[in-house]
């Protein structure tokens, strides 16, 4: 109990620190903005409903920024439904569902970076749970953990571990400005 009240002070500290606000944050609401996406590399798999992009694989998405060696997308059936993706066209795909990210992964969004081994980008809730050595950085502050989740539209994150290893947080003070200085 006490390890999660630690947690969550913690938590709330990094977030006061970091001083973002939901009111005026343009890293929120950009969930319906398109998915553009570079590699190496693209397969489409029509009956499985999966396009794998390898080698230096990069989705964007407004000021989102998903890297990692190999991107899985899936997306959802939907009946009698074509669409393109690059030149190739695929049957029954519906709307983007998840992109599986394996293999040095990072997202960035504004200052906010987190990275790890794997992640998951979920398209409908907006979140992304990022696995193997997870860490999340915004400025100089650090926390990581083995499981971070970063929710996109709500300014909010999760870091967790395990029984053996702690969360570690290394937050710095903020900086004052000296008088005379804009």
């Amino acid at each position: 109990m006490i390890k999660k009240i630690c947690l969550f002070v913690v938590f709330i500290a990094l977030i006061s620190v970091l001083r973002v606000h939901a009111d005026n944050n343009p890293l929120i609401k950009q969930s319906d903005e398109p998915v553009e996406i570079t590699s190496n590399r693209m397969e489409a798999f029509n009956e499985k409903k999966l396009v794998v992009f390898s080698g230096n694989a990069i989705a964007t998405q407004g000021n989102k920024v998903l890297k990692a060696d190999q991107l899985r997308l899936y997306y959802k059936e939907e009946s009698g439904k074509k669409n393109k993706i690059g030149k190739i066209e695929t049957e029954n795909a519906g709307e983007l569902e998840k992109i599986e990210a394996k293999g040095n992964v990072s997202l960035t969004q504004g200052e906010r970076i987190a990275t790890g081994d794997e992640a998951v980008y979920f398209r409908e809730s907006n979140k992304v749970i990022m696995t193997g050595n997870a860490m999340l950085k915004e400025g100089k502050n650090l926390i990581t953990g083995d499981r971070v989740i970063v929710f996109l539209n709500e300014n909010r994150g999760i870091v967790e571990s395990n029984t053996q290893k702690q969360v570690k947080a290394i937050i710095y003070p903020q900086e004052k400005k000296k008088a005379g200085s804009n």
